[in-house]
């Protein structure tokens, strides 16, 4: 990784060569604590973070628009998942000044499933006229293998 890439691992473990701490590494993992967090426990609420020139890939579905995404992730056919997050990556993004790429990468145990699913997800952050951040842009992917 070059020197403004960082990678978190759970448990503790941090592996990286930019500054740990960081402003943008601690928004990042705030980000990725609330973004989890919401999605089991009240997916509707993820709406807000998105704008209306968000775009959301899920599974290779593409959705624009901080109500149709929100629209997207509330309608995923099932009730209740659990997620565990293995890595947290983050870098800065220039041509975003203030904006912040992460990726993650983890599991997703679904109610009454047996066998935990592997998945990544990448968001852009983007500082909005509040001082805060939105997503600009959300992929995830299922791993499957």
């Amino acid at each position: 990784m070059d020197d403004d890439g960082q990678r978190k691992e759970e448990g503790g473990g941090h592996s990286h060569s930019g500054g740990a701490g960081s402003e943008y590494d601690v928004v990042a993992r705030a980000f990725v604590d609330y973004y989890y967090q919401t999605f089991d426990t009240n997916r509707a609420a993820l709406a807000a973070l998105y704008g209306s020139t968000s775009m959301l890939s899920f599974e290779g579905h593409l959705v624009a628009g901080a109500t149709e995404i929100g629209l997207k992730l509330a309608q995923l056919p099932f009730e209740q998942c659990r997620h565990s997050i293995c890595t947290v990556d983050c870098q800065p993004t220039p041509s975003f000044p203030g904006g912040i790429l992460v990726f993650v990468s983890g599991n997703l145990q679904l109610a009454g499933e047996e066998h935990q699913l592997r998945f990544s997800q990448m968001f852009q952050l983007v500082p909005n006229a509040q001082g805060s951040f939105f997503v600009q842009n959300d992929i995830f992917r299922l791993n499957y293998g």
